[in-house]
């Protein structure tokens, strides 16, 4: 059932069959935690979001338009939820950046630690329009064509948000010290 395409799971969900939408769960759990992951930074509000995401794809999947890529909507839904849990915690809390190499010695695992944790808090600064675009483009690697799929934007504007989050992002860098 893993080689069924998306496409093809959804419309047999929509005639009814649990196993093709427990499929689908398991394909995308894992794409979809990340991403929310990565928007709140907070294990707890990750799993809640993936599983109010898995909700809300179950009770809408009446309403998928298959001329758009599942994951694309999927990331759409992940992504907005997320920024609802933003809106709602209404403060910044810093995104835990990648563990360090450990074969770059102590004086370089703390180096890159900093910079991350700077990275990651100048992340966090910025506006939940800019920081899911951010999100997309540098941690999901998403190319345009998708992340307007996902965000429900022409390409153009993905483009000149990404252009002025990645500005914004510069100038926090380096008020901080970090760039």
């Amino acid at each position: 059932m893993l080689e069924d395409g998306d496409g093809g799971l959804v419309e047999r969900c929509r005639a009814g069959d649990r196993r093709a939408f427990e499929t689908l769960v398991v394909r995308y759990q894992r794409p979809v935690f990340n991403a929310a992951l990565r928007m709140l930074r907070n294990p707890d509000d990750a799993r809640d979001v993936a599983q109010t995401v898995f909700l809300k794809v179950y009770e809408h999947l009446a309403d998928y338009d298959p001329s758009y890529k599942f994951y694309s909507w999927i990331y759409r839904i992940a992504v907005n939820e997320s920024i609802n849990v933003l809106h709602r915690r209404r403060r910044h809390e810093p995104i835990a950046g990648d563990e360090p190499d450990e074969s770059i010695g102590p004086e370089g695992q703390v180096a890159g630690q900093q910079i991350g944790a700077g990275i990651q808090k100048a992340v966090m600064t910025l506006k939940p329009d800019y920081r899911s675009v951010i999100v997309l483009r540098h941690f999901l690697d998403c190319s345009y064509q998708d992340m307007a799929e996902i965000l429900s934007l022409p390409e153009r504007t993905v483009k000149s948000r990404l252009f002025a989050a990645r500005q914004q992002l510069a100038e926090a860098l380096g008020k901080d010290g970090v760039a």
